[in-house]
């Protein structure tokens, strides 16, 4: 088959895996088809942690086990060859016969890494790899993130006015349009926590879940670096997993997890603990002196800024990222726009 024959049927690898955004983690994005004589006979993805893996989900839709041994699978990373929640894919593979097996990407997850393609070659299985690689790598980002830097991917979120303020001080101005709350709403579905500091916490006393929009609440985090939290607010009304970091060594948290800090390298120290607890992704939502943690120290991979229509004239300026890295879209009377870092 031609390479453009196998480009086709890794983007449909690449449509399947996507449904599992926000269901998989800590596990990757992935979906997988077989194919007959440049038919597909078999097709599955990755549903939620714990369940079947792409591969198992696409052999076992084949209707015709005897075509297994004529075919070819495409999965968009590669398969795996460990035990962990479920058997090694690769094993399942040689054992159904499979003749070629063409992967996106390798898999950068150290128990993995190239062992999967090395099963395959030694049992006989022609393999294929670095099928639209640079597509399967922005698809899974996160998982990539995850694993090579060793701490959550980090989505950086504000709103701000069309000239560049927050809002203001002790009043509730609301910026962005009802077409981006949704799709920050949305947002929150498809990563598995959102962060905010103990000023937002106090002054906006919000819920952090995705209320309107369906899909699974996401873990709730905030950074209460001093430990001025009350047990009153919705943070901790027990709806949701919810964790707390903060450098006070004695303050305890209702309904929450409590990690414990160092002062000189709060955000370091933060992510570190949270790539141990297997958060994947993070989007952090504010406020101000939040986000320029994080920007400071260039410890984030993409911000999403939404800029209303209205002008404030003055108040809390919003963060500033130099870059002429831009993609813009229309939001309503509203502007999205999107930075990579």
């Amino acid at each position: 088959m031609t390479l453009e024959t196998h480009q086709k049927f890794m983007h449909r690898c690449l449509e399947l895996a996507v449904k599992g955004l926000g269901q998989t983690a800590p596990n990757p994005l992935v979906g997988s088809v077989i194919v007959h004589n440049e038919v597909i006979i078999g097709e599955g993805y990755h549903h939620k942690f714990g369940e079947a893996h792409a591969e198992v989900n696409a052999i076992a839709a084949v209707k015709d086990q005897s075509l297994l041994s004529e075919s070819t699978l495409y999965v968009n990373l590669e398969p795996c060859s460990h035990f962990g929640k479920t058997p090694p894919c690769a094993d399942l593979i040689i054992s159904k016969k499979i003749k070629r097996v063409v992967i996106g990407m390798q898999d950068p997850f150290a128990k993995v890494n190239g062992a999967g393609i090395k099963k395959l070659r030694e049992a006989g299985t022609e393999v294929i790899v670095d099928v639209l690689k640079e597509e399967c790598e922005e698809l899974n980002k996160r998982f990539i993130t995850f694993h090579t830097e060793n701490r959550p991917y980090i989505i950086l979120k504000w709103a701000q006015s069309y000239d560049g303020y927050m809002g203001r001080e002790g009043e509730n101005i609301r910026i962005s349009n009802e077409e981006s709350r949704m799709l920050n709403f949305q947002w929150r579905t498809e990563e598995d926590a959102v962060l905010v500091g103990s000023g937002t916490v106090i002054i906006d006393n919000p819920q952090l879940n995705v209320r309107d929009y369906p899909g699974r609440n996401p873990v709730r985090i905030i950074l209460d670096r001093s430990g001025k939290l009350n047990d009153d607010l919705k943070i901790f009304d027990g709806t949701s997993r919810t964790i707390v970091v903060t450098t006070d060594q004695q303050k305890q948290y209702k309904n929450s997890e409590v990690v414990r800090v160092n002062a000189a390298t709060f955000i370091e120290d933060s992510l570190k603990n949270l790539h141990q607890l297997q958060i994947q992704s993070v989007i952090v939502e504010g406020g101000k002196n939040i986000l320029d943690l994080f920007i400071k120290a260039n410890l984030w991979d993409e911000a999403r800024i939404f800029v209303g229509n209205n002008e404030l004239y003055n108040g809390i300026p919003a963060p500033i990222i130099k870059t002429e890295n831009k993609h813009q879209t229309n939001i309503g009377d509203n502007y999205l726009f999107t930075i990579f870092n």
